[in-house]
């Protein structure tokens, strides 16, 4: 999905002052119209002398005849935007959105702009049908916003219409505000509406500060302190905290009540971040938090402290190498145990601790291990966008300092190599693991423990890419190792045969992938205990060896053992239950309990949705699953209406030939056809037909199977000679293609 700066929620619908692909000042080309609120319009455009595409936004929209005849104040009209303008144009912040140019075209006022790939923050609520965030989203958010704020009350310089709609989280995770200025200016040009019989100026009342309302005091940045509480108020809570009738009653409720602790409506919600919302909604200026980076500081103890209460100390007795495991870990996580780098007193010889001062002086490696520290930071709050380019920079940095080789530099490239996994980019992470573990392997040794950490990366890289022979290949080489230098019960021998039962699984070959995970199984179990996270992950992967053997029974007792144990250890909500819940729907589905499976998957979907968001992958897909087993239960008009809603969802966010959104579209057809509209059926079937042929090419089995669905609609169509010809050339396909392993 590609967004671009948005001012607002409502739907764009209108023209440009000269309609869309006209040129502003012979250089900005309009091409669509994206935003559209009270300030006027934003257009995605390009600016054709750089090639690069922008977001312009007209402040003066046509047909505004305000003071239109007023020569003088045109004039003013025009410096004071140009004022205000140069103002945005200067902030320079990677949490604040840039300003590329502005002027006057025609009698419009415009400001050229970055066109961002993200949703703004009342879009990202509305997705979610105005369920609050979930607390690490919130705190990620807020954060930033704060850091963002730091900076421009620094400048001296106050927003004065902070809300959701002037926020955008990008899809990377990166938070910008946009519209600096903007409000101060609107007021001047008189686009901002007035209560009636007040003379009271009104920017967007839910968010407004006592003060702006009073008129009586002075507005300074405390003012946008109380706006930012507005919005933390609304994501904690899905509704901001005076949701009143109309903008006068809002409007007091910010002047005389007390807001509703935020608990009131969500308990769960940490008492540090109620505490603080409710400091950011005081109503006397002096009683809130002095500066946004007060804010900023309160919000960074308390990632660290949640980060720190998530980390549980081993059980007594367990070996000292025990002390480095996690708490938990995803669902079927191939992730290998990440190795520190060495302690700098432990390098020998070509990084020798007199080397090292010879290349660069201690004050430089220090900062070059804090941000290296840093970019780790950022990737554990989900901003792999920001980490990936932190630790590229470093890698550099430290390249330049310590040389190619040195251990530093090569932990910065294996960091920068997880983050473009994390991203999504997984052939150039392949290539960058591989890379660094040819390289450690010259200069630590084969089976030094940085050496095997990066093979290990790279063997999951492969299993991702489908090329699961090559990653059982590596997996295999790299347990051996393990097995030599650590013993066969060191977790990271254990994580690496986990990985390679796993990878089996995949090759089809189930027996031994079922017999790999309960070898693992019962080694953790022996060490760990048996409701350790790491013990229950691979009695995770044994129910699902034992559903690719098709003994359905032993792998839904399997789950539901996993998830009640979870429950226990993690919490009912926790991901790791739900995903072991997810299964045990599978299973029942399979054992012919539908109804059953329709009841889990209802109570999932819920908590999912609660959770994480209705637009979240896990959501979507808990939500596909509810969908297949009312259309098992015969209840076509829900499974088809169930498919529609995923699939447009899943076609918004992850786009229109994701193989996820392409499923979701073939239970559309599914459910026409089911209610015997065979045509709107064999529509669908041949979009999706081509979208996979296109993606995976045409003798891909997903292709394939997609043709025959396309045949057998043809069929119920009574277009026989059709399908017959297509069903041939199908199974023509199918005997011509490489066997996949």
């Amino acid at each position: 999905m590609a967004a671009g700066h948005h001012e607002g929620h409502q739907q764009a619908q209108g023209r440009a002052p000269d309609g869309q692909n006209s040129l502003i000042q012979q250089r900005y080309r309009l091409h669509e119209l994206i935003g559209r609120g009270g300030m006027g319009e934003v257009w995605r455009a390009l600016d054709e002398s750089l090639g690069r595409r922008v977001a312009v936004k007209c402040l003066k929209p046509a047909g505004h005849s305000g003071h239109t005849g007023d020569a003088g104040f045109t004039r003013i009209l025009q410096e004071r935007f140009r004022r205000e303008a140069r103002v945005a144009a200067g902030l320079q912040h990677r949490g604040v959105t840039v300003v590329h140019d502005f002027g006057e075209h025609d009698g419009v006022l415009y400001l050229v702009m970055e066109l961002l790939d993200g949703r703004n923050l009342l879009q990202v609520l509305d997705d979610s049908r105005r369920h609050p965030l979930p607390v690490p989203d919130i705190t990620d958010i807020a954060e930033q916003v704060a850091d963002a704020l730091a900076y421009t009350h620094d400048q001296g310089i106050v927003h004065r219409d902070l809300k959701p709609a002037n926020i955008i989280r990008l899809s990377d995770g990166a938070v910008k505000i946009c519209d600096f200025g903007i409000a101060r200016l609107g007021h001047d040009i008189g686009f901002t509406s007035r209560l009636t019989g007040t003379g009271l100026a009104m920017g967007t009342p839910h968010y407004m500060s006592p003060e702006q309302i009073g008129g009586g005091s002075e507005v300074d940045h405390r003012s946008d302190l109380y706006s930012f509480g507005c919005v933390l108020y609304e994501l904690a809570t899905g509704a901001p905290p005076f949701d009143l009738e109309d903008a006068w009653s809002i409007l007091v409720g910010h002047r005389d009540t007390e807001p509703e602790p935020p608990r009131t409506h969500r308990p769960e919600l940490p008492v540090e971040l109620e505490r603080l919302i409710l400091d950011l909604l005081a109503k006397d200026p002096e009683d809130r938090p002095q500066d946004a980076a007060d804010v900023s500081g309160r919000l960074k103890a308390m990632r660290a402290a949640a980060s720190a209460s998530a980390l549980a100390a081993p059980p007594a007795g367990l070996p000292s190498w025990a002390t480095r495991l996690t708490t938990g870990s995803p669902a079927r996580s191939t992730r290998a145990h990440r190795v520190p780098a060495p302690p700098q007193h432990e390098i020998t010889g070509a990084w020798s601790t007199r080397a090292l001062a010879a290349a660069a002086g201690p004050d430089t490696l220090a900062a070059l291990a804090a941000r290296h520290t840093e970019g780790i930071d950022l990737g554990r709050i989900g901003n792999w966008r920001q980490a990936y380019d932190l630790h590229t920079s470093v890698a550099a940095a430290r390249d330049r300092a310590q040389g190619t080789e040195h251990p530093d530099t090569l932990a910065s490239r294996h960091e920068a190599a997880f983050c473009l996994a994390r991203l999504g980019r997984i052939e150039e992470s392949l290539r960058l693991y591989e890379y660094v573990a040819d390289v450690r392997r010259r200069v630590l040794g084969p089976d030094h423990p940085d050496t095997l950490v990066a093979r290990h990366e790279a063997a999951y890289a492969l299993g991702r890419l489908g090329r699961h022979l090559e990653a059982h290949q590596v997996y295999s080489a790299v347990l051996a190792a393990r097995e030599r230098t650590v013993g066969p019960e060191h977790p990271d021998t254990l994580h690496c045969k986990h990985n390679l039962a796993f990878n089996l699984g995949r090759l089809g070959r189930a027996e031994e992938s079922y017999a790999k995970a309960v070898e693992v199984a019962d080694a953790r179990a022996r060490v760990l205990g048996a409701d350790h996270a790491e013990t229950l992950v691979t009695r995770f992967e044994v129910g699902y060896a034992l559903g690719q053997s098709g003994r359905w029974a032993e792998a839904l007792d399997t789950y539901r053992e996993v998830a009640a144990a979870r429950a226990r250890s993690l919490g009912a909500d926790h991901p790791d239950t739900l995903a072991a819940r997810y299964e045990t729907g599978i299973c029942l589905g399979r054992l012919g309990r539908s109804a059953d499976a329709l009841t889990l998957y209802e109570d999932l979907v819920a908590a999912r949705t609660r959770t994480v968001g209705s637009a979240d992958a896990e959501t979507l897909r808990a939500r596909h699953a509810l969908g297949v087993n009312l259309g098992r239960l015969g209840h076509w008009d829900r499974a088809l209406a169930e498919a529609r809603d995923v699939a447009a969802v899943r076609e918004r966010v992850l786009g229109g030939t994701h193989p996820d959104t392409l499923v979701s579209k073939r239970e559309i057809a599914v459910g026409l056809g089911w209610l015997g509209r065979w045509p709107s059926a064999l529509t669908v079937y041949q979009e999706v037909a081509a979208a996979r042929e296109q993606v995976l090419g045409p003798t891909h089995p997903d292709t394939l199977t997609s043709r025959n669905d396309e045949a057998h609609c043809l069929e119920q169509l009574g277009r026989t000679a059709e399908a017959q010809a297509l069903y041939r050339r199908v199974a023509d396909q199918q005997q011509g293609a490489p066997e996949r392993l």
